[in-house]
């Protein structure tokens, strides 16, 4: 079931994304967030930006969110969207099936441009977001250092209008 997210998913959340951070170069973050710090990055009720989860049995089993692309208005029809799903519940359809889901709340929200920034190399995202529609943009080069490497960033762009 995919639904909204609500405060009372932040702690979830976190520790779904704290594996992330603790264990892998997808996010260029390196200190573990407290179940706090990902409401007040949730905004809710007030962000009108979409953050959805998926659940199983009662399980969150992942999210997936849109942020604003850049803080200047002109941007305000661009947003850039992540998607994270707990370490045991990869390979078995969620994370397409949140993205489709946030991508068609995204369209109905008149959002022009959803733009997704991989950590490369990362084989699974590159193919999720090429099969979704998204076409590679832009490539960086060492512009992340984590675990004493240096880490390429790929933009992948989607237009919905």
């Amino acid at each position: 079931m995919i639904r909204r997210a609500a405060n009372d998913d932040a702690e979830a959340i976190a520790r779904i994304y704290n594996h992330y951070i603790e264990n892998t170069i997808i996010t260029f973050e390196e200190t573990p967030v407290t179940a706090s710090e990902m409401q007040q990055r949730m905004g809710l009720p007030d962000n009108q930006l979409p953050w959805l989860v998926v659940e199983e049995g009662g399980d969150l089993l992942g999210y997936a969110y849109a942020s604003p692309w850049k803080p200047r208005a002109a941007y305000r029809h661009s947003v850039e969207c992540s998607v994270y799903l707990d370490q045991h519940a990869t390979g078995r359809g969620f994370g397409r099936q949140l993205y489709q889901t946030l991508l068609e709340t995204l369209r109905e929200q008149g959002i022009h441009a959803v733009i997704g920034g991989i950590a490369l190399p990362n084989e699974a995202s590159v193919g999720l977001h090429e099969s979704l529609g998204f076409e590679k943009v832009a490539h960086f080069r060492e512009v992340g250092r984590k675990f004493d490497r240096w880490i390429d960033v790929g933009y992948w762009q989607l237009m919905l209008t």
